[in-house]
């Protein structure tokens, strides 16, 4: 039987970008862009996890001390070191819980991206990670290349529900200091914060010669603010409930979703980051795929 976390592996996503690449456009270590890689030159080993041992088994990687401390047989089991590895930076703050209509909520939608970009990297033979925050980053899934991590990353997400408030530059800073290597980090967030954290963040990670992709995940009402009758809005990370007529306040309200778009453009283009806007009423498969064709230059 399935477990409920699989559901994030949606077939109808997968079936949209299997054709496409994640692709590195920054030197990483074990990668060059455009280079066409091979999971076989060059590779080495590291642990990814034990198992029971069961008769056939090699002997040479038997744990003698797993053994001593549980009197059971333990292999050790190895995986390929991977030409660059992934972290995708997932916001689960209170404020990711907004959805309007039928879309799904912006923390469901980013799962799903988020599954779905691991997947990808994997199946490239790449390794990919998993960190989520809310005001600090409170899950770390390391990069690895195994179905044993992709299971622990799908796991880690279904099991948190969005919460508390947003400071993403303290955690992106983690997030650099945590990933020795240069790779890739991906962040799936609303960027509900001030930009001047998000600056001082993407500014450690380029420091660290990260390449780094930003998705910005809004919900259709946020971009378009149509509502039409005096309605209650409910406060989201420390602000308070208001009724307010909506029609008075959407010119300026859009304005400052415009505003507030384009110079988080900006700040991701100072940082050399990509910057992807993600509409949650866009089919995830459809959005993914027309950004990692554009990105690798190829025909979706």
């Amino acid at each position: 039987m399935a477990e409920p976390y699989q559901k994030y592996l949606d077939p109808q996503v997968l079936n949209n970008i299997r054709h496409l690449e994640v692709t590195a456009r920054n030197v990483v270590e074990g990668f060059i862009s455009g280079m066409h890689r091979s999971p076989y030159r060059g590779f080495s080993v590291e642990f990814a996890q034990h198992r029971e041992y069961v008769p056939g088994d090699d002997l040479r990687f038997l744990d003698w001390k797993a053994y001593a401390k549980s009197d059971k047989y333990y292999i050790k089991e190895y995986e390929e070191e991977t030409n660059f590895r992934a972290v995708i930076v997932l916001d689960a703050s209170e404020s990711m819980r907004y959805q309007s209509g039928e879309n799904p909520s912006k923390m469901e939608y980013g799962k799903y991206m988020a599954a779905s970009l691991a997947y990808l990297i994997q199946k490239q033979s790449d390794a990919a990670g998993l960190a989520l925050f809310d005001e600090k980053l409170f899950d770390w899934v390391p990069p690895a290349n195994s179905q044993v991590t992709l299971m622990r990353m799908l796991a880690t997400m279904h099991e948190r529900a969005p919460q508390k408030k947003t400071n993403i530059g303290e955690v992106l800073t983690d997030v650099a200091q945590r990933t020795g290597r240069r790779g890739m980090v991906m962040v799936i967030s609303d960027l509900f914060d001030d930009l001047k954290h998000l600056k001082k963040g993407l500014e450690h990670l380029a420091a660290r010669k990260h390449d780094v992709i930003v998705f910005n995940v809004m919900d259709p009402m946020e971009r378009e603010f149509t509502f039409d009758r005096l309605t209650q809005f409910l406060g989201m990370e420390g602000y308070p409930d208001l009724l307010v007529d909506p029609r008075s306040l959407r010119k300026a309200y859009l304005e400052e979703v415009n505003h507030f778009t384009a110079e988080v453009r900006r700040v991701c283009l100072r940082a050399k980051a990509d910057f992807q806007l993600m509409d949650t009423s866009m089919p995830l498969g459809v959005a993914l795929q027309a950004y990692l064709a554009r990105r690798t230059g190829t025909r979706a």
